[in-house]
């Protein structure tokens, strides 16, 4: 391959990433703990953008629980942002090995 082609190649790969971004950073990703007594919504970019909790939940004599099912709701929350980053994303790179790149 000679490297004007290979040059074009990576200006593509790196038009469809940054716009596989843009769509990521739009995003909004939802999880929920408890049964869905505890609910975290964050963007694409991971701030928290909502959290809702059922009425139930809220009980001034168990706030450990409460503390624990935010911070799975979280976590879950977490996990879900970062498994579409890595999907959009890998499937731009795959099969390369460029240092930096996911």
């Amino acid at each position: 391959m000679n490297m004007q082609k290979m040059l074009k190649e990576m200006q593509k790969m790196q038009s469809k990433m940054a716009k596989a971004q843009e769509e990521l950073q739009s995003t909004s990703f939802e999880a929920e703990a408890g049964g869905g007594a505890v609910k975290i919504t964050i963007d694409g970019t991971g701030k928290v953008t909502a959290i809702n909790l059922d009425q139930d939940v809220v009980d001034p004599e168990d706030v450990e629980a409460l503390e624990d099912l935010l911070m799975a709701a979280f976590n879950a929350v977490v996990d879900k942002k970062d498994d579409a980053t890595q999907e959009s994303m890998g499937s731009l790179t795959k099969g390369m090995n460029i240092p930096g790149l996911m």
